[in-house]
């Protein structure tokens, strides 16, 4: 009786709590497997492939796998010839240093070497962000092009012990990105540019504490970087107002003897300039942006030219008034912003460019509107603007053009607020730019635009040169440069066809002004281009002899 119960009890069927829900049912044939061959992790060899073909636990991570083929290899390795090795010297300007590292991809990047140290616990990474983005910031309010903002803010960042940051600048816009390592957080920052200002003086000031910072014989810490950086922001500008707007005058007085003015025209372009001036600066201070800023300083330069042109015609005078509207426009043009925009363009920054570009847009098109209201006006009073006189304006007294480009050169670099000891420099840098178009255009009988280009190379060359051998900033040694080539006689050509219903000679005009534009800002960049490439370093080996950057108590 006692087997019969047991056996009845082994028919009986189990409760879900006596067997596995992975179990077979009842009633079908058990498959036996063997202990060795049931995976018991889903990183098992798959079946039909042996554990010893995959055996790579003596192998590296950096080894090719063992399917790689020399004869069959795939372009993702290294090929035979191997890779070209860059070796950053420490001779060469941190400018070029930083600008090779940012070209390279991120992988190919050497391990900074910190120059400034710093205690055991390591950078302070939101302070150093902090500084970067300062830094950066003056250097972009001030006119400098993005890719030599990503350079300052990239060798800061470096010389802090940051060598995994990427810097990013748009034209309103910085930002930079610190990754730790690959299995941390990244630490970012961003920093937006409201004010821009043009002080060169300051910029120089900027680029020397990045000097010293990426300097190994110098030892800032944060905290003397942040007082020389507060020292920066506070110091005056070396010039006062009224010396901006004299300067202003003498500038377009400058240029309209450029472009064949006498003494009466230099004297009236100088009293325009320097009311549009004021003008200016009274809509500053109303608070009104600065497109009406450039249509009131527009104005009265070609308001007293249209009435030199109405007393000429009663009086028989037979002077160029149209030279006062054209010299009025040299000191309007905004040839810095038009130079940091191709620079931009051709260097990958496209977006940066096109907003640079679109705010040249708008302030030409404040100028043109300021321009026309005075033409027509005289259109309008019968004065007799001739726009045949641009077929004589750049014939004849050679000296005394070549004179009026260097002190047009030299007031343009005040008005840039430069530091007094490179006015001279820039100066000569001018005549000689303006001394090249005339031997090619006027004499040599080249196209006025491939004339241009070629002068504004020259400017480049000799800009990146003096640069590169104080350390400094390219700007303030080309843009007063180029300050004679500017279009000022192709755009008030055109703007008075335009008033004049000739509508093809203006358009035409206005185009041959846009080319020599493009041309100016391509061949102050090629001209930079090349000193980098071909000419050596001037001042290598320097010692600490070089002086201090400027400390005032300021405002």
């Amino acid at each position: 009786m006692v087997a019969e119960r047991d056996e009845a009890q082994d028919r009986k069927p189990l409760s879900d709590e006596a067997h596995s829900a992975f179990s077979a049912p009842s009633g079908t044939d058990r498959v036996s497997v063997r202990e060795d061959d049931s995976p018991t992790s889903e990183f098992a060899v798959p079946r039909g492939l042996s554990a010893e073909s995959t055996q790579e636990t003596d192998r590296s991570a950096f080894d090719p796998p063992q399917t790689y083929r020399a004869r069959r290899s795939p372009p993702a390795f290294t090929p035979a010839e191997g890779v070209p090795v860059v070796r950053l010297t420490k001779d060469a300007p941190w400018q070029d240093r930083m600008r090779t590292l940012l070209r390279m991809p991120v992988g190919d990047r050497p391990v900074a070497e910190i120059v400034q140290r710093h205690d055991d616990g390591g950078p302070a990474v939101p302070r150093v962000l902090d500084l970067t983005l300062r830094i950066g910031e003056l250097l972009l309010a001030g006119g400098e092009g993005a890719e030599d903002v990503e350079a300052a803010m990239f060798a800061v960042s470096r010389a802090y012990g940051l060598d995994r940051c990427e810097p990013n600048v748009t034209f309103t816009l910085l930002s930079i990105s610190y990754q730790p390592s690959l299995v941390d957080d990244p630490v970012s920052a961003s920093r937006t540019v409201r004010r821009r200002g043009t002080d060169y003086t300051r910029l120089a000031a900027v680029y020397t504490l990045v000097d010293d910072i990426t300097t190994e014989n110098t030892d800032i810490t944060l905290e003397e970087a942040y007082r020389r950086l507060a020292e920066i922001r506070r110091n005056r500008h070396p010039y006062p107002g009224w010396v901006l707007t004299l300067a202003s005058g003498v500038l377009a007085g400058s240029a309209s003897v450029l472009v064949g003015g006498d003494a009466v025209v230099f004297v009236a372009a100088t009293l325009g300039a320097m009311l549009g001036d004021r003008l200016a600066w009274l809509c500053a201070g109303r608070g009104l942006p600065e497109f009406y800023q450039f249509v009131a300083a527009a104005m009265p330069p070609a308001l007293i030219g249209v009435a030199l042109t109405l007393a000429g015609s009663a009086l028989h005078w037979e002077g160029r008034p149209s030279a006062v509207i054209t010299g009025g426009l040299f000191a309007l043009l905004p040839g810095r912003a038009l130079v940091a925009g191709v620079q931009d363009g051709l260097t990958g920054y496209y977006i940066t460019a096109a907003a640079r570009l679109l705010e040249v847009m708008y302030f030409f098109i404040a100028i043109v509107t300021g321009v026309l209201i005075a033409l027509y006006l005289g259109v309008q009073l019968d004065a007799q603007l001739d726009p045949d006189a641009a077929l004589q304006a750049g014939e004849g007294r050679p000296l005394l053009q070549i004179g009026a480009a260097v002190v047009l050169s030299a007031t343009f670099a005040v008005l840039l607020q430069q530091e007094r000891s490179t006015v001279l420099i820039v100066s000569l840098n001018g005549g000689v730019a303006w001394t090249v178009y005339g031997a090619m255009h006027v004499t040599g009988g080249i196209s006025s635009v491939a004339a241009t280009a070629v002068a504004a190379g020259v400017v480049g060359l000799f800009g990146q040169l003096l640069s590169r051998y104080r350390f400094a900033s390219a700007l303030p040694y080309v843009t007063a440069a180029i300050g004679p080539l500017l279009p000022g006689s192709a755009t008030y050509f055109g703007l008075l066809g335009l008033a004049q219903n000739h509508v093809d000679a203006g358009l035409a005009s206005l185009s041959k002004a846009a080319a020599l534009a493009l041309a100016i800002a391509i061949g102050v960049n090629f001209g930079g281009e090349i000193s980098r490439l071909f000419l050596k370093v001037p001042g290598q080996g320097r010692g600490s002899s070089r002086r201090a950057a400027k400390r005032t108590r300021g405002f």
